[in-house]
């Protein structure tokens, strides 16, 4: 990676030119079979896949969508030449952002853009700061999981569980144009999404969403709906304290209704979605425990302040 250079960036996107969408997990595959209908996209993922996406919409429909789709390393790999990417989008897990990205750089113009889809706050301080072009960095309320590998070959590859918000910007609010550029175009896609003037704090609400949903869905093995539950009621309020002691120590302001009516509506809006952590502990993969959690403990333990709750979910959540 190069140290950011001083020169003009590009202020918004060519209309032909392609996306490249990294990471082939539910989010990915949500926004690459969002967008190719009406835009040029490449979704790459780890494994071999048919060119298509078999989504299940929010509607219960099962559509099949055409794309091209590749594997990582082949197209990291391949000749420089075209399919060169207008906008780079990292959809992979936040532990892996910065490898999928080393191994695309040599395919990369130095300045091409990029938007980051991680979860946490762990990945993207990082990448902005090593990486040469603007880095865009994405806050979504959008919810799609995977049904998980099963010899039924009619299960989809990808649900739509809920619809929801995606705010775009970046952490030194230098690329507003291109950020409402990126925007235009999902939301064009059926992705709602807005340029967002400071992009910290929507990533900061969007941890404290993840911080108490995540771990507890895939701890217990259980969709989101199942958190409104009484028995998960007082951690979940002991929870919410410890992270509104944080974020105000932080300066990032709460949600108008406040922490705990902000989460209480997110469990109930996606109730029948299946969390990212747990999709991966399903699946016997890493979990982003540290990328979610880790910024508060160290935000908490910075401030001085008694995070014995997050600190024993931490503690008990899947690695």
């Amino acid at each position: 990676m190069t140290t950011r250079p001083e020169h003009a960036r590009p202020a918004t996107l060519a209309d032909g030119d392609p996306w490249l969408i990294v990471g082939a997990g539910a989010l990915g595959q949500l926004f690459a079979a969002a967008l190719a209908p009406t835009h040029p996209v490449i979704l790459l993922g780890r494994r071999p896949a048919p060119p298509a996406i078999r989504l299940r919409t929010l509607e219960g429909r099962d559509r099949q969508i055409a794309l091209p789709r590749g594997q990582l390393n082949d197209w990291a790999d391949r000749p420089a030449g075209n399919e060169a990417p207008a906008l780079a989008i990292l959809a992979t897990k936040s532990h892996d952002a910065q490898a999928a990205l080393d191994a695309l750089a040599p395919r990369l113009a130095p300045a091409t853009p990029l938007l980051l889809l991680q979860n946490g706050f762990r990945s993207q301080p990082d990448i902005t700061e090593r990486w040469a072009g603007p880095v865009l960095c994405a806050s979504t309320t959008e919810a799609a999981y995977r049904p998980g590998p099963d010899p039924d070959s009619l299960l989809p590859d990808v649900v739509h569980a809920a619809t929801g918000q995606t705010w775009i910007g970046d952490l030194a609010a230098r690329h507003r144009a291109l950020a409402a550029s990126v925007a235009e175009r999902l939301t064009r896609a059926g992705i709602t999404a807005a340029p967002c003037r400071d992009i910290r704090q929507r990533l900061w609400q969007k941890l404290a969403i993840n911080a108490v949903i995540n771990p507890l869905t895939a701890s217990h093995r259980v969709r989101n709906g199942e958190l409104a539950a009484p028995r998960f009621r007082p951690r979940i309020v002991a929870l919410v304290a410890e992270i509104a002691q944080i974020m105000q120590a932080e300066g990032v302001l709460p949600p108008d209704a406040g922490w705990q009516a902000l989460i209480d509506a997110v469990i109930e809006a996606t109730a029948a979605n299946r969390s990212s952590m747990l999709q991966d502990v399903l699946a016997g993969r890493p979990t982003e425990r540290d990328a979610i959690l880790g910024p508060l403990i160290e935000a908490g333990r910075r401030h001085g302040l008694e995070v014995a709750t997050i600190d024993a979910l931490y503690r008990t959540t899947p690695r």
